[in-house]
């Protein structure tokens, strides 16, 4: 196996140079320097097909600087990655509580939820219906 990965672009044979991602909950595809690692989802294009890169209607392409200087990924690099997985395990963040009727909403599953009484108002201070 040579140690050279190709560009993702079928009969194409010159050296993959740029890695390319797609991002569709954002309709975005990220063109950046070359993956230190073969991703399934990833696509390694060579120079004359990253330049040729067009992305469908109503998407955008966002082209990440490349560096020439040949060091691979810097401290910062890393960093970041590392900063975006664990953004993207965090888990999402618990909402307020809904308010409903006189009271505030404190759980639900599904079509049921809990209530609690809204601790400020009484007996005295409830609002009485027509047959009180």
């Amino acid at each position: 196996m040579s140690p050279v990965r190709r560009c993702s672009r079928t009969a194409c044979r010159q050296p993959a140079v740029f890695t390319l991602t797609y991002v569709y909950a954002d309709s975005t595809a990220v063109l950046g320097p070359l993956a230190a690692y073969v991703e399934p989802h990833c696509y390694d294009l060579c120079a004359m097909h990253a330049e040729r890169l067009t992305a469908p209607r109503g998407w955008e392409v966002v082209r990440l600087p490349v560096e020439t200087s040949g060091g691979g990924p810097g401290s910062d690099d890393l960093e970041a990655l590392a900063d975006a997985v664990r953004e993207a395990a965090r888990p999402p963040a618990r909402r307020e509580p809904d308010a409903v009727g006189e009271g505030s909403e404190t759980l639900r599953r599904g079509h049921l939820r809990v209530v609690r009484s809204d601790p400020g108002r009484g007996e005295s201070g409830a609002p009485r219906g027509p047959r009180d």
